[in-house]
């Protein structure tokens, strides 16, 4: 991987850029033969954005329609899982169950097993039901908001929504469906800044200790959306410790990617055994789902935390369902024989088709804009996406141009709440979707918009300059 440089960049005002791809960029240094592109004249700035224009309206009349807006697998990966299809050999549990029928609540116990095995997570301490973790996502944030908090009133706490008020902290940038559940419960969600290593933990804890409406924390620990970062231990056990005005205080941890490693693998650290550890055995709940490892839309999700949120779990859910889908939890059980190393090797034929394209995009952002000082960037570790950062002001135009010409993006404010980027400036890609010479297309046209855009921006700033 490319090391980070931080360098300024002087339009309108002055910003720190991270510029992934260059080893140093000083004052007036060049590599490679390319200098920051905020010390090249007028005249040559004017150059170069004539060629990318040509370059663009060539690639605009071929009528391309091409989509890197959301992670979702090719289907090439879903061919992988093409054997959940057919039918299972019994329609009997382990212990005599016969899932073609009501019951079993909190999940067949073989699939709870295959889970622990391959999370970590104590198969009495989770929930197994549904295709979707989204899902019990929202379900568990109706919960505290109608009905409070395991202990209730003991705790400090009662239901949220009496509360006169709730704030959710909201790593940025992050996750807009994180965002769009809180706001459909009318929390206010404030930013803090999301690091390589995890949310920024000292403007966590301070907004955390000070205000008692806070009362909950958006992370994805492993290949954070979109960033593809991982949180350190050190700050996931600062946040399973650390003091809140709320007692009620709640980590929503969604391990979306957690088997989803691309080059190497990392680990998510334990949230609930840190919970545990420090005295606060309610505060997490943890998410996950096989969405992204078989079929979205028809896998399985989960929910795990203590044994005293999951009882309270199972109370609430009781009225919404006599049980979940079975029949996909055993083929799901089947498919992978019951073993948690089967969804890891299947995971790394998953990685063998994801990285050559994440290594085309890393490798263009590399080739076009090493060392230019107008685009940010950090390589991810594993995931599904790779976020960019373009200059100030810029990400709405080059997303619309983008489109313009047929290729769509994840919408520029997206990755921040009520979709308000404060500085315009991240972007999303996608790139598990496309087939390869589509995404070689996709990010030749992107890469002309943000030169485009980022041209006509300096420009700008050197025209007002005279």
């Amino acid at each position: 991987m490319n090391k980070e440089m931080e360098v300024e960049v002087n339009v309108e005002v002055d910003v720190k850029v991270e510029v992934n791809g260059t080893d140093e960029v000083g004052e007036e240094k060049k590599r490679d033969g390319i200098a920051p592109w905020r010390g090249l004249s007028t005249e040559h700035l004017m150059a170069m954005r004539a060629e990318a224009a040509a370059k663009y309206e060539t690639l605009k009349a071929k009528g391309l329609k091409l989509d890197l807006s959301r992670g979702k697998p090719s289907s090439d990966v879903l061919d992988l899982s093409n054997d959940l299809l057919d039918g299972i050999d019994t329609y009997n549990a382990e212990d005599g169950t016969d899932i073609r029928n009501y019951g079993v609540l909190a999940g067949l116990p073989e699939c709870k097993r295959l889970f622990s095995d391959l999370l970590g997570i104590p198969a009495g301490r989770m929930i197994v039901g549904g295709n979707s973790s989204l899902t019990h996502m929202y379900n568990t944030m109706a919960m505290l908001y109608l009905f409070g908090a395991a202990g209730g009133a003991a705790q400090g706490g009662g239901p949220w929504g009496s509360a006169g008020g709730v704030k959710f902290l909201c790593p940025c940038p992050g996750y807009d469906r994180h965002f769009s559940v809180t706001e459909d419960f009318g929390a206010e969600m404030a930013v803090v800044p999301q690091l390589e290593d995890g949310p920024d933990m000292d403007a966590v804890e301070a907004l955390a200790a000070s205000d008692p409406a806070v009362k909950g924390i958006w992370i994805i620990p492993l290949y954070s959306n979109p960033t593809g970062s991982v949180i350190s231990g050190e700050k996931a056990a600062r946040l399973a410790s650390m003091k809140t005005a709320a007692p009620d205080f709640r980590i929503f941890w969604d391990n979306a990617y957690g088997v989803h490693h691309l080059w190497e693998e990392h680990t998510a650290p334990d949230i609930l055994k840190l919970c545990e550890e420090a005295g606060n055995p309610d505060r997490a709940f943890y998410f996950f789902s096989t969405s992204k490892i078989n079929f979205p839309g028809a896998g399985v999700g989960l929910v795990a935390s203590s044994e005293a949120n999951v009882e309270r779990m199972l109370s609430h859910l009781k009225m919404q369902t006599i049980g979940f889908d079975k029949l996909m939890q055993l083929k799901t059980v089947k498919f992978f024989g019951g073993s948690a190393d089967n969804i890891r090797a299947h995971m790394k034929k998953i990685a063998t088709l994801l990285r050559p394209r994440f290594d085309l995009v890393l490798e263009t952002l590399g080739r076009e804009f090493a060392g230019t000082g107008i685009l940010a960037w950090m390589p991810p570790k594993g995931g599904y996406f790779v976020s960019i950062d373009t200059l100030p002001g810029c990400a709405k135009a080059v997303v619309a141009m983008a489109k313009e010409a047929g290729v769509t993006l994840t919408g520029a404010g997206a990755t921040y709440p009520y979709k308000t980027d404060p500085r315009d400036s991240n972007i999303r890609i996608a790139p598990t979707y496309p087939a390869l010479p589509e995404l070689g297309q996709a990010m030749e046209l992107l890469a002309l918009c943000i030169k485009l855009v980022s041209i006509d921006k300096l420009l700008a700033g050197q025209l007002a300059g005279r």
